[in-house]
């Protein structure tokens, strides 16, 4: 490490301070380690270290600067300065040496143009920046605007969070501890910051006529409130160089007293053991608010960078935690509840994360309001989602103890004088005025400085209708379990409900199914479907959501039947020859059926020989079969699922020529276009041809051309229709003529010569029957 000697010191896991001179590093370590016992580590913590340089101020006090050096290791940095009141209006820049490329980065500004947001106690400073895993640094500080000289004792403060992990994310238990003494906020001249975007943003009015009186008025003196010490602190000399160290108090000999139950769901939150705080560099007890009431919560951004991991979430906190105790001297970290990128939300001042603790976020309010912050800056990018919904479901469990409505306003009394600012209206009060604000608000509404970000406070509205609200977009989206004819659903007697919403689902606290109005399943806010069992009948189901807010609304409503009856074949399967051309090994026939339903018929299913599937107003299909015995099974479905199957046997059986009684002259032709490779011609008039079988379908087969004759066909020695064989195309093996019976029964079909002028000849390829 360059820039001159270096001084350190390990204090039981406390504060320890070097003397420095300008351009040598001051260093100011606190010591844990997940084993304990180095450097008198507490167990269960990890090491932090806290180090610090003072910037080498010019004459005019215009400008100072920290020349460029390597260091130790560092992931987080801030300025900070001797008077908490004091601030930077000009630019304070840093730049910084990646621990893993060794590349520097380009200049980084930090904000220090910012009202007192802590308890008016410890250094004043820039907000913290995380720079990730770094070993060298870079510093200038150039006054300008409404200040121009800079505050004494400017320096430049990094902190080493250490490298604990974090396995366990679901909440911890807490033991609740108590005492009593009193709090009291500083008067101190309210500052103004850069606007921001006022536009859904503006609080309403004061609600005193004083609300511009002069902020020179004297101090006041918040109530009394308890101070309560974490079991876990211990007595000990508290940072050094704080301005306003209170004496160490005993822990309780009983059980603290927890907090009242929220009409919210506790969202899941990293407790201090969790994220590895050493409790050992804060042993100050916690204070609690005047009538344990927690009236709002003031949503902040941490303005460190947005360029951090979610696995760095614990060391990012563990930074902020001891930049707010080492580094500014505050007696804890100031606020209550820090919510990283990935929406995981960490347990921040001790105390009872159910208790209403008093925090050091926003000066002059702190006695009625608790915190979230979200870990980012949002001047220049919109917090994630994930983020607003974790902070939202955070704030609606806090106000919740307290009946207190997250899209509701209430009256906060000023403990210090103080502005918003100018682009929410830059209202002024002074110490002991009435403000009205809404009960989620940004720290700009109540302390003159664009925490929580340009970008953020557009916003704040989506976090109160979050936190508040009722679930949008809710609606059935589809009745699985059976079918669906146009809005109505059929099942038999289970349905499974499936549903959606535009709410994120963490801001949801359950669904119910309603069947005809009433509850009959539940589940989590992270479900999007739910069986249920149904009477038989008509039902009318809709999704009933409830909000962490506990607010309900409920989905339009779908119609489903539930029913068990079958459908039924009205008209048994049927196979009948029909006209087209045979073969050998497919004969071509007709499959028909009737089925119906008393709700509704879905399809009917061919499951044998092969596999068809049919609509609802079909009964006969076409299809060719093979001349042997063969089954043709038939399922029917209604729109339940329920079902019924029926089937038929049949066997085409194909007749030649050498099967019929011949009268007249008959030739025989040969090609293997014929059946079995022969056929009989006859162009001599009332020759016939006689076939005998005992079948339920017949079909008479003839070869055709543009020559060809007629011929007449008897049915069981009637005539029942004159035949025609002409064709311009030439057919072979042609079924042109077909009958069908109701019963099988034994027929003869006799076919007869017309002897047809100028083609009078005729081919006849044999008879198909079916058995």
């Amino acid at each position: 490490m360059r820039g001159g000697s270096r001084a350190r010191r390990w204090w039981g896991g406390g504060a320890a301070v070097a003397a420095g001179v300008a351009g040598v590093l001051v260093i100011q370590s606190v010591a844990g380690g997940p084993g304990g016992g180095e450097d008198g580590a507490k167990p269960g913590s990890t090491r932090t270290e806290a180090r610090a340089s003072e910037l080498k101020v010019a004459a005019d006090r215009t400008s100072a600067e920290l020349p460029r050096r390597d260091t130790e290791p560092f992931s987080l940095l801030g300025v900070t300065w001797t008077d908490p009141a004091a601030r930077i209006t000009g630019t304070v820049e840093v730049r910084t040496k990646s621990a893993e490329s060794g590349k520097w980065s380009g200049w980084r500004s930090l904000d220090g143009d910012h009202a007192v947001h802590g308890d008016g106690t410890g250094r004043g400073g820039t907000d913290p920046m995380w720079v990730g895993p770094s070993k060298g640094v870079e510093a200038r500080v150039k006054a300008g605007g409404e200040v121009t000289e800079l505050p004494a004792g400017i320096r430049l403060d990094m902190i080493d969070p250490g490298t604990g992990s974090v396995t366990a994310m679901e909440p911890a238990a807490f033991a609740l501890p108590a005492a009593d003494t009193e709090i009291t906020e500083k008067n101190t001249p309210a500052t103004e910051t850069p606007a921001t975007d006022p536009a859904a943003t503006a609080e309403p009015p004061l609600t005193t006529p004083s609300a511009t009186a002069s902020t020179e008025a004297p101090p006041v003196t918040d109530p009394p409130a308890t101070i309560q010490p974490s079991p876990s602190a211990t007595t000990g000399p508290a940072p050094t160089g704080s301005p306003t160290t209170k004496p160490p108090t005993t822990a309780p000999t009983t059980a603290p007293t927890p907090g009242p139950p929220s009409t919210a769901p506790r969202p899941p939150i990293v407790t201090r053991a969790e994220w590895k705080a050493d409790e050992s560099m804060s042993p100050e007890g916690p204070t609690y608010l005047p009538g344990d009431k927690v009236k709002a919560v003031t949503v902040h951004h941490t303005s460190l960078t947005n360029d951090y991991t979610c696995a760095e979430g614990p060391a990012v906190v563990r930074g902020v935690y001891a930049y707010h105790v080492v580094s500014q001297k505050w007696k804890d970290i100031g606020y209550h509840f820090l919510v990283d990128k990935c929406g995981t939300i960490y347990e921040g001042r001790k105390g009872g994360m159910d208790r209403p603790v008093v925090g050091a976020h926003a000066y002059g309010f702190n006695s009625e309001t608790s915190s979230v912050s979200l870990m980012g800056n949002f001047m220049e990018v919109a917090p994630t989602q994930a983020a607003l919904n974790s902070a939202a479901r955070v704030a609606a469990w806090k106000l919740g103890q307290y009946g207190v409505d997250p899209m509701g306003t209430t009256v906060l009394t000023a403990g210090a004088a103080g502005a918003s600012i100018p682009a929410l209206g830059g209202q002024k009060w002074k110490a002991g005025d009435k403000v009205t604000r809404n009960t989620i608000h940004g720290h700009g509404h109540v302390t003159a400085t664009a925490c929580p970000g340009t970008k953020m406070y557009p916003l704040l509205n989506n976090i109160r209708e979050l936190a508040g609200g009722s679930v949008s977009g809710l609606a059935v989206s589809s009745v699985t379990g059976g079918g669906t004819v146009g809005t109505t659903a059929y099942v038999k007697n289970t349905a499974t409900v499936n549903w959606k919403a535009t709410t994120p689902a963490p801001l949801i606290a359950k669904y119910e199914v309603l069947v005809n109005g009433k509850a009959v399943a539940s589940t989590a806010g992270t479900a999007t479907s739910a069986k249920v069992t149904l009477a038989a009948g008509s039902h009318q189901i809709a999704v009933r959501a409830t909000h962490i807010s506990r607010k309900t609304v409920t989905s339009a409503a779908r119609t489903v039947i539930a029913e068990t009856t079958p459908p039924v074949f009205s008209t048994k399967p049927t196979v009948a020859l029909r006209p087209g051309t045979v073969d050998a090994t497919a004969v071509p026939v007709t499959l028909g059926w009737m089925a119906t339903d008393a709700r509704a018929l879905r399809d009917v299913r061919l499951t044998q020989p092969l596999a068809k599937v049919y609509g609802p107003t079909v009964t006969a299909a076409s299809h060719t079969s093979k001349p042997a015995a063969t089954t043709w099974s038939l399922t029917a479905y209604d729109q339940a699922g329920n079902a019924a199957t029926a089937a038929v046997a049949a066997t085409p059986v194909i007749l030649q020529e050498a099967h019929a009684v011949k009268t007249g002259a008959w030739s025989t032709k040969s090609s293997s276009s014929y059946l079995g490779g022969k056929s009989y011609s006859s162009a001599t008039k009332n020759a016939s041809l006689t076939w005998t079988f005992t079948g339920r379908s017949a079909a008479w087969v003839v070869s055709r051309a543009a020559t060809s004759g007629q011929a007449n066909v008897y049915v069981d020695g009637k005539l029942v229709k004159t035949v025609d064989l002409k064709s311009t195309a030439t057919k072979y093996r042609d079924a042109i003529w077909t009958q069908t019976w109701a019963t099988s029964a034994k027929h003869t079909v006799k076919i007869v010569v017309v002897g047809t002028a100028k083609r009078p000849t005729i081919t006849t390829d044999g008879l198909v029957y079916i058995k």
